[in-house]
């Protein structure tokens, strides 16, 4: 499959669809998604800054499906959102331009020495408080607390990626005292923010492949659909525990694939 830009067989794509949606849930739930894409990708064959890339278009456009379920049961904090977004677009966009900088290897090295952070940041405990809802934001932490911390998040996004969502979400529920559910879904427009800002700057050096991004995105847009609804049931409990095995299979995969091969 010539024309997705990479010696892509069938039964890869096929695999990389099942990862899109996968994804797509997970991210839409707890945050992390790109713990599966952007390895999934390397493991595909694709170099190092282009799975990245990838990662991007797949999640920005993927997102929306959740934003939308968020959005309509009326759990996104608009105050905090309308503070943060210009911080995670400017944020995402260094960030991204920083890691075009290096070498596909290093950045293979990079990505690898990192999974583990983003895999510890999905499991930092996040506990539901009972019949909690938002807390009003205080003017400071709008005015400050709120782009400063979605600044260096977004530069984190644009720098490497997978975590992202479980970081917004760990700062907005500790630091900020929203709700978990209104955590996730108002980390949803800071992560899209930060998803396009860093695709901005991937388009712009041409490390995105189109063609190969289309079914995928279709499969994250269902995982976001998927997740976010049982999001609002369920919460990211069970999401939580069902990952870390598959992650860790996929970080000892790359540890191979860069250390050994």
């Amino acid at each position: 499959m010539d024309w997705l830009g990479s010696d892509i067989t069938f039964w890869m794509l096929v695999a990389l669809m099942a990862a899109a949606f996968a994804a797509g849930f997970i991210d839409s739930v707890a945050g992390g998604g790109g713990l599966v894409l952007v390895p999934a990708f390397i493991l595909a064959g694709l170099p190092a800054q282009v799975a990245l890339g990838q990662e991007k278009i797949v999640s920005t456009i993927g997102t929306l499906a959740a934003i939308r379920n968020f959005v309509r049961n009326k759990r996104v904090v608009w105050m905090a959102v309308a503070a943060g977004i210009p911080a995670g677009l400017l944020g995402a966009y260094a960030g991204a331009q920083a890691i075009l900088y290096f070498e596909p290897d290093t950045v293979g090295n990079i990505i690898l020495a990192l999974l583990p952070v983003g895999i510890a940041l999905s499991f930092v405990p996040k506990k539901e408080r009972a019949n909690e809802v938002s807390a009003p934001v205080n003017r400071a932490v709008l005015l400050v607390g709120v782009p400063l911390t979605v600044l260096v998040i977004g530069f984190y996004d644009g720098f490497f990626g997978p975590g992202t969502g479980s970081f917004l979400i760990i700062a907005l529920h500790y630091l900020l005292k929203f709700d978990l559910v209104a955590a996730s879904a108002t980390s949803k427009l800071f992560n899209f923010a930060s998803n396009l800002g860093a695709l901005i700057a991937f388009m712009l050096a041409g490390h995105v492949l189109y063609a190969l991004a289309l079914p995928l995105v279709v499969m994250n847009l269902l995982g976001n659909h998927a997740g976010s609804s049982s999001a609002l049931k369920y919460g990211p409990k069970l999401i939580q525990r069902t990952i870390s095995l598959s992650l860790s299979l996929l970080m000892l995969s790359l540890g191979y694939k860069f250390l050994l091969a």
